[in-house]
C-alpha cells in the first residue's frame, strides 16, 4: 500500500519562503527509478506541474512560472521528497500535491503520475 503525507503548508506574506515535505510509505525511493514531482491547483483552475524530478539521473523541470523561486529535492534515507518556495507571491495560492510515477521517465502531467498525496494548502497574502 502506497501512501504519500505532506506536510509544511500554511499562511505565508508575498515574499516569504516555505518548504514542503512528502513522506512516501509503502516504497522504496534507494535504488529506485521512480519519478517524482509536485503539483498545485488552485480554485476553478486545472492541476499543474510545479516541479517534477527525474532522480535515477538527476534531472529536473520547472515551468517559468515558478522557475528560480521553487526547488524540488528528494532525500532517499528518508524517503521524503520536498519543495523549497522562496518570493511567493499571491497567484502562488493553491492546494500543492505531491506526486509519484513509477515508470523511469520524468513526470510531465498527470498522465505519467501513479500515486497522489492528499494536497496541502498553501496560501500567500500581498
Amino acid at each position: 500500500q502506497v501512501q504519500l503525507a505532506e506536510s509544511g503548508g500554511g499562511l505565508v506574506q508575498a515574499g516569504d519562503s516555505l518548504s514542503l515535505s512528502c513522506v512516501a510509505s509503502g516504497l522504496t525511493f534507494s535504488f529506485s527509478t521512480y519519478g517524482m514531482a509536485w503539483f498545485r491547483q488552485a480554485p476553478g483552475k486545472e492541476r499543474e506541474l510545479v516541479a517534477s524530478l527525474m532522480w535515477s539521473i538527476g534531472r529536473t523541470y520547472y515551468p517559468d512560472s515558478v522557475k528560480g523561486r521553487f526547488t524540488i529535492s528528494r532525500d532517499n534515507a528518508k524517503n521524503t521528497v520536498y519543495l523549497q518556495m522562496t518570493s511567493l507571491k499571491p497567484e502562488d495560492t493553491a492546494v500543492y500535491y505531491c506526486a509519484v510515477g513509477r515508470r523511469a521517465i520524468a513526470i510531465v502531467g498527470p498522465a505519467q503520475v501513479d500515486y497522489w498525496g492528499q494536497g496541502i494548502q498553501v496560501t500567500v497574502s500581498s
